[in-house]
């Protein structure tokens, strides 16, 4: 073996030990970058060159030290746990916020919730009733019911609002889908040319871990790893992105509350008309299942339930308290007025369209026809109307009673999820973050890897000079 070998021995232990503070500069340099994954250079001995027969020297050494790759310490199981934890927070996040934005637009309990505003329109009519004929109770009637009415109508706006606002989310959010999916596919493709050129594409496969992340969040699914170092990322098992290719999606639907009963808000494939994009978790399947139409039986979306609610109060409101109404006579009357006391204006929806019909003192019906003016029958049993179990008060009470659970139940479950999802991201940063203290030591380790190898250069090199110069010249 010759001497000349330990040169390059001492030089692949150089190259070794300068790759390795290389690396330990990126992670330092890194560690608070979000996404980044630490790194570590692999490294191999290198066997003493195979010589058989003649010219066998018996036992030899190796040859020093091979740099292999910088590998990506990432977990892929601990990737999945992320993202599937992102996913179903996602969904339950959206669905607590919206929830708890419908309960607290209800204002209920409090004097400027429905419950209180119904109170005061029914005693309003009890004081008509102990007051038949005067001006001012009828009046302040007229002034109750006026304000129950705006009342019921502020509340379905409200909840118009909000269903627009979350349709508007659900088409940001579809776009950001695609734009994260497009940035995959190109990865892929960047990733596939490096890895088979024998390149190193760990800041790629971060970025591509971080946006595969967004996705699941968005819209959940799976990511299949391949072999060429491209990823799937798989809807229900359809590709979302295959590859370099990837497939957009786009929302669909009504765009307003009142459409959504022929029309329902979902997402589609855009290479694919009418072929919906089957959705579990993620933040776009929570939007939609609260976008979704109302079913009549309370199990639809909650926007619409409540504006259906809504709906149905201002329609029985005015159908109990009209039925009675029309059998009344009016001060001075002694026949039923036939006349309203509620109507509707037509072409918008009942809790929107409710009008208070009676403009006026003489339009009130208060007593039995033929009673006298200073009876005041017909407007008492107005007003015990709300104290029967089918009265439009018992309706809202166990709509806001049962809004109420299902908003304490949802954002218990988000709850849960938010704490699933920063478990699963800690379990994944203490496998992949930098650790400041870890790659202090790992640079002294290299560090003083390097002095050793230039040392045991500075010996080879002395020993070749001994070598060359002085040997044969012993004794002149």
């Amino acid at each position: 073996m010759s001497t000349f070998s330990g040169l390059n021995t001492a030089y692949r232990g150089l190259v070794a030990a300068r790759a390795g503070l290389d690396v330990v500069g990126q992670n330092i340099s890194n560690a608070t970058t979000e996404g980044y994954t630490r790194q570590r250079v692999a490294t191999s001995s290198i066997g003493p060159a195979a010589t058989v027969g003649l010219f066998s020297a018996g036992v030899r050494v190796g040859q020093g030290v091979s740099v292999d790759a910088i590998a990506r310490l990432g977990d892929l199981h601990l990737d999945a746990q992320v993202r599937g934890s992102s996913a179903a927070a996602g969904y339950q996040s959206v669905r607590a916020s919206v929830l708890s934005t419908l309960e607290t637009s209800f204002a209920e309990p409090g004097e400027n919730g429905l419950s209180t505003q119904l109170q005061e329109f029914w005693g309003a009519w009890q004081d008509v009733a102990n007051r038949p004929g005067e001006a001012a109770p009828a009046a302040a009637l007229l002034g109750r019911a006026g304000v129950l009415a705006s009342e019921i109508a502020g509340g379905h706006a409200q909840v118009e609002n909000q269903w627009a606002q979350s349709r508007s989310r659900v088409d940001a959010m579809a776009t950001e889908l695609n734009d994260a999916a497009s940035m995959v596919a190109d990865l892929n493709g960047r990733i596939r040319a490096v890895l088979a050129s024998g390149g190193t594409a760990n800041e790629l496969l971060d970025l591509r871990g971080s946006l595969t992340e967004s996705i699941a969040s968005l819209a959940g699914g799976t990511v299949r790893q391949l072999p060429d170092g491209t990823v799937d990322v798989l809807l229900g098992g359809n590709a979302l992105v295959s590859g370099d290719t990837f497939r957009p999606v786009r929302v669909t639907g009504a765009p307003a509350l009142t459409g959504t009963g022929s029309a329902p808000v979902s997402l589609e494939w855009a290479h694919r008309p009418g072929a919906p994009v089957p959705l579990d978790s993620g933040s776009i399947a929570g939007t939609l299942s609260v976008l979704a139409p109302a079913t009549g039986t309370g199990t639809g979306g909650v926007l619409a339930e409540a504006a259906a609610t809504y709906n149905a109060l201002a329609t029985d409101l005015a159908a109990q308290v009209n039925a009675v109404h029309r059998v009344g006579a009016t001060p001075g009357s002694a026949t039923p007025s036939g006349l309203d006391f509620f109507s509707f204006v037509a072409g918008r929806p009942p809790a929107e369209g409710l009008r208070v019909a009676a403009t006026a003192v003489a339009a009130i019906a208060v007593g039995t026809p033929g009673a006298g003016g200073s009876d005041g029958s017909v407007a008492d049993a107005i007003s015990q109307l709300g104290r029967t179990t089918t009265a439009p008060d018992a309706r809202w009470a166990a709509f806001v009673t049962a809004t109420g659970v299902t908003t304490r139940s949802e954002l218990h479950f988000s709850q849960l999820t938010d704490l699933a999802s920063i478990s699963a991201k800690n379990a994944q940063q203490s496998a992949t973050a930098v650790d400041l203290d870890e790659e202090n030591v790992t640079m002294l380790t290299f560090q003083h890897a390097y002095q050793g190898a230039a040392r045991v250069m500075t010996a080879v090199d002395e020993m070749l000079d001994t070598l060359i110069n002085r040997t044969g010249i012993v004794g002149r």
